[in-house]
């Protein structure tokens, strides 16, 4: 049986997101045994899980820092330097990978790139080793100013960013984003409620921002008695109440989630979602056919998601309330005609099956080196 490691990391959901839907697809072939790892929450868990926390707190709180950092990391000729400090995060990955043999390598995290060629400058030989993508457009150079064997992006226009940035053409492979393997075998039934007259408007707003501002933007969508709203509020119980509190009465429906593994088929059952620009919740947007409002970007990676949204026509940014509120009403007007032309756009580039994709590649390549 071949062994495949797939490397991610939990700074940002698409990492994660990524890695798991490769996982599975690589895990369909009988002959393959995929395995996921997230080497800094292994090396130092307490250290990961405070250096996550802070991370979540810059991009939320103090955006202009982060761009700044986010800038320095593409630009800056001593960032390699700085992963000399990652020393024991190589050696655990080296001795990792001499345990397990790999066939091959996928990273959904850009730092992998850089341990595994320092294990190689070093002496240690190994399987080649692919990348990932998972931001589109505003490409961080971290991603490939270090080798690979192969590079795959979530649309042309990104492929070109590589390119012009002197990534050879061979190794740029246009795969889309690997989202879970539920877009693509996505079941009958899931689908929107034909928009009729009478039919209420069923509206996702996935809450990954500031409780303030989400409160504001609930307060604003509950109410409208033509609109069925659905809140995910993650692991926040308090927030969760609070919600709940604001739907009794209102004049919309309103069901309140706290942490859910349904995102692929609440994404594809409501016709509009609203949340931030991270790389997951763009491209599951985009592979649901569901139009995706942004309610806020992180400066650096999401701007480029955004980017995406907007290039296809199938979304927009609303970073207000009103905004918000305002635009909904805009694209279900005269029998939704703006939503319909948002939603066939969005059928027109998804690529739902990329997951099995990037590991038929993988594999076909791994075949053609040669174990």
């Amino acid at each position: 049986m071949k062994k495949i490691l797939i490397l991610t990391a939990g700074y940002g959901e698409g990492h994660n997101s990524a890695a798991r839907a490769l996982q599975s697809a690589f895990n369909e072939n009988p002959a393959i045994e995929a395995e996921l790892i997230d080497l800094f929450a292994l090396r130092a868990p307490r250290l990961n899980n405070f250096s996550r926390r802070a991370y979540v707190k810059v991009i939320n709180t103090a955006p202009k820092i982060w761009s700044a950092i986010y800038g320095w990391l593409d630009r800056s000729p001593l960032v390699p330097l700085t992963f000399k400090a990652l020393g024991s995060h190589r050696e655990l990955l080296g001795r990792l990978v001499a345990e397990k043999k790999p066939s091959a390598i996928c990273s959904t995290y850009p730092i992998y790139a850089w341990l595994l060629n320092d294990l190689r400058r070093r002496g240690q030989q190994f399987c080649p080793h692919y990348t990932i993508i998972t931001d589109a457009l505003t490409i961080n150079s971290l991603w490939f100013r270090t080798p690979s064997a192969g590079w795959f992006v979530t649309d042309p226009d990104s492929g070109a960013v590589l390119c012009t940035r002197g990534i050879p053409a061979e190794q740029v492979h246009v795969s889309g984003f690997p989202v879970a393997l539920a877009f693509a075998d996505r079941r009958p039934e899931w689908q929107p409620p034909e928009l009729t007259r009478t039919t209420r408007r069923k509206i996702l707003f996935m809450i990954n921002s500031g409780r303030s501002h989400a409160l504001q933007i609930a307060r604003a969508l509950l109410q409208h008695r033509d609109w069925q709203i659905t809140f995910t509020a993650g692991r926040d119980l308090a927030l969760q109440q609070e919600l709940k509190n604001l739907a009794i009465g209102a004049p919309a429906q309103a069901t309140v989630l706290g942490w859910t593994d349904d995102i692929p088929e609440l994404l594809m059952t409501h016709h509009v979602v609203i949340s931030k620009a991270g790389g997951a919740t763009t491209q599951e947007s985009i592979n649901a056919y569901c139009p995706l409002l942004v309610s806020q970007i992180v400066p650096g990676q999401e701007e480029g998601n955004y980017e995406l949204i907007r290039r296809h026509k199938a979304g927009a940014l609303t970073e207000t309330p009103q905004a918000i509120v305002t635009t909904l009403q805009r694209i279900f007007a005269s029998d939704a005609a703006i939503w319909q032309h948002w939603r066939a756009n969005l059928q027109r580039f998804a690529q739902p099956a990329a997951a099995r994709t990037i590991a038929t590649t993988v594999l076909s390549k791994s075949a053609e080196i040669g174990d």
